[in-house]
């Protein structure tokens, strides 16, 4: 298959091109989004997939699936414009009614476990049998409940970026007429945000996105200090997003029930009047209150766990952040991160969280210096590298360390010494945080923020990265691989290797295969 660069406005429409047959033609793809990274899709029928085709494109950076949702990791800035384009092509494809059939798929190379193919081929297998293990009910909501969040990043981004520098301008004392506009620009999205999230979770929870809206409104609304609850007066934006996100999941519901029992002739008047009413009063008199003080709880837990546990909490959260992800249950974390960055103004979490990738990043470096024979493994560790420094790691977990097994491992460890690093400073005073999610890596030293100015929190953060980078490197270098597994890694590559070849190294499929079994059975 022709390989693109992705570089144009032609690239990208080349890339959605390339990407709509391979998913099983518009008529599979139910819908379609994005966050910073990645094209996120649901499909009809993950079968029609044709996954060794898909990865081959030079564009596609990684793909993450778990059933029918499929995560195509594109990297920063190209998302957000193929999926523009794919989106055009779907409307097209359905509008002219000339879906693309996927034909059959020619018998699959089958690529030796030794090399950069076999080791993602293995990677992906290990991924998909998690995947089906781990489709619990409290997964899928997790994911529902990140599906709310996620269109709202860019946003976090772009102001959080505009906040940061609005502080530096402050602190250096330069263009001081401007700050008034650049505080506008960076808290008008944050003053708003509930709404939005209430229109997203009506979206997500089968309601009427802008009666989702109108009732998380409320949260918001600055007349709301004339209501008084328990005998204490409300405040604006008490609650949050936590009770933005109950406030319209309450209005779903309750709309749905309307539309079932409230006869046709009436439903234009009566459903969107109740959807409002009751789920308002119910966040008025109950909703902004309780989750008000949940969101409080969450910011003094954060403070307090990150000041007293310093470079123990920074371990435990830099270590299995990994896993977490592994397990889809990262996802929760969402409305904690955007819950602190609307109490604090930055969340403390994300910094300590972001160690996870240095350590995968000097795993990685270490694989490439080990099996120094392994032409194929170290192309891919070298074509992944960068957008690893930058915080998008997927191309290096479903790569090279997952099927991996024990560098697996040991980029955990990595992360938990630039966690607990991050946590030390934390302890002795200096707290650092960013003032959005998403980026991570180097992408994030544009959105770090602390008590103590930019200047000592890039310090902090870029202590904790090299940290995680060396600590990475060395655990994975010495213990992350067995005798076996470097004898038959490091080989050179043999003819099955090759294109064309349709057999599998026994040898070298049973020693990785062995590995992983020992490492995550």
């Amino acid at each position: 298959m022709e390989q693109h660069s992705e570089t144009s406005g032609g690239g990208n429409r080349a890339t959605a091109r390339a990407l709509l047959p391979l998913l099983g033609g518009a008529a599979n793809i139910a819908s379609v989004a994005h966050c910073m990274t990645r094209l996120r899709l649901c499909l009809h029928d993950s079968s029609l997939v044709r996954e060794a085709e898909l990865r081959a494109l030079s564009a596609v950076l990684g793909v993450v699936a778990d059933g029918v949702a499929y995560q195509i990791v594109l990297g920063p800035g190209t998302a957000a414009r193929v999926t523009s384009e794919f989106e055009g092509l779907v409307a097209t494809a359905r509008a002219t009614s000339r879906t693309t059939t996927p034909t059959a798929s020619t018998t699959p190379i089958i690529p030796s476990a030794s090399t950069a193919d076999g080791l993602s081929a293995r990677g992906e297998a290990i991924r998909a049998a998690r995947g089906a293990r781990n489709a619990t009910p409290v997964r899928l909501l997790l994911r529902r409940i990140a599906a709310i969040f996620v269109p709202l990043i860019p946003a976090l981004i772009g102001c959080g970026i505009i906040a940061g520098l609005n502080g530096l301008l402050t602190n250096l004392h330069w263009l001081p007429s401007t700050a008034p506009a650049l505080t506008a620009l960076a808290s008008g999205f944050m003053s708003l945000i509930a709404v939005l999230v209430g229109h997203n979770t009506a979206k997500e929870f089968g309601g009427t996105p802008v009666l989702g809206a109108a009732v998380a409104a409320v949260v918001v609304f600055p007349g709301v200090t004339q209501i008084e609850v328990l005998g204490r007066q409300l405040a604006p934006g008490q609650g949050g997003v936590l009770g933005a996100l109950a406030a319209a999941l309450l209005a779903a519901h309750v709309e749905r029930w309307c539309r079932r029992w409230v006869p046709e002739s009436l439903d234009i008047l009566v459903t969107p009047a109740l959807t409002v009413l009751l789920p308002g009063l119910a966040t008025l008199y109950g909703l902004m209150y309780v989750a008000g003080e949940i969101s409080t709880a969450i910011g003094d837990f954060a403070n307090w766990l990150l000041s007293t546990g310093g470079s123990l909490a920074g371990l435990v959260l830099g270590g299995l952040f990994l896993p977490l992800v592994m397990l889809g249950l990262h996802q929760a974390l969402i409305p904690l991160h955007t819950t602190l960055i609307a109490q604090q103004g930055y969340t403390v979490l994300l910094p300590f969280l972001a160690m996870a990738g240095a350590g995968q990043v000097g795993a990685a470096a270490a694989v490439h210096v080990r099996l120094r024979h392994n032409a194929s493994l170290r192309r891919t560790i070298r074509s992944a590298l960068p957008a690893g420094l930058l915080g998008v790691g997927e191309p290096l977990i479903y790569g090279v360390s997952l099927p991996l097994g024990r560098p697996f491992v040991t980029a955990c460890v990595g992360g938990a010494v630039g966690g607990g690093v991050v946590g030390l400073f934390h302890q002795l005073g200096t707290a650092i945080g960013a003032t959005a999610l998403g980026p991570s890596g180097w992408a994030l030293f544009p959105l770090l923020a602390g008590g103590r100015g930019l200047g000592e929190a890039v310090a902090v953060y870029g202590s904790g990265l090299l940290a995680g980078y060396v600590a990475g490197f060395v655990a994975t270098y010495c213990f992350g691989f067995t005798r076996t597994m470097l004898t038959e890694l490091n080989a050179p590559e043999l003819p099955y290797d090759q294109p064309g070849a349709t057999t599998q190294s026994p040898r070298a499929s049973s020693a990785v295969a062995e590995s992983v079994a020992e490492d995550y059975a």
